[in-house]
């Protein structure tokens, strides 16, 4: 049984109906995974969720385990900004906590945008493509 991190953008994807998500995640959690999300992608799908979409976006996040941005998640995200940024790789605060809660709790990611995530060690998982 593996937790799979799912970026923000699969989530999206998933309350959307768009590239097969659901079913994609659907299987994934009848093998017996489980989905997880992190604070940082409720915020963003909320702060770009039309009103219309509240009631199924509020089921798909409360269906997902969180796993919580820690100092010690805080903290990381931070040294990857800084890291990456002296070495002239701009990454997002987002991206940083994403990778950082993934790192931390040793999850595997879910995500379309891995060249966002370039930390060697994060584990991916690319959902089938339709």
């Amino acid at each position: 049984m593996t937790t799979f991190l799912l970026d923000t953008s699969v989530i999206i994807d998933a309350i959307n109906d768009k590239k097969n998500r659901n079913a994609a995640l659907i299987a994934l959690v009848e093998e017996g995974h489980i989905l997880a999300c992190c604070p940082v992608n409720v915020a963003e799908v909320y702060a770009g969720m039309r009103p219309k979409e509240e009631p199924k976006t509020s089921a798909l996040l409360q269906s997902l385990r969180l796993y919580p941005v820690t100092f010690p998640v805080a903290e990381l995200a931070g040294r990857f900004k800084r890291d990456y940024g002296h070495k002239g790789k701009t990454l997002t605060i987002p991206d940083v906590m994403v990778a950082a809660v993934a790192i931390h709790y040793q999850l595997t990611l879910i995500t379309d945008n891995a060249k966002d995530f370039p930390m060697p060690d994060l584990s991916f998982h690319t959902l089938p493509a339709y």
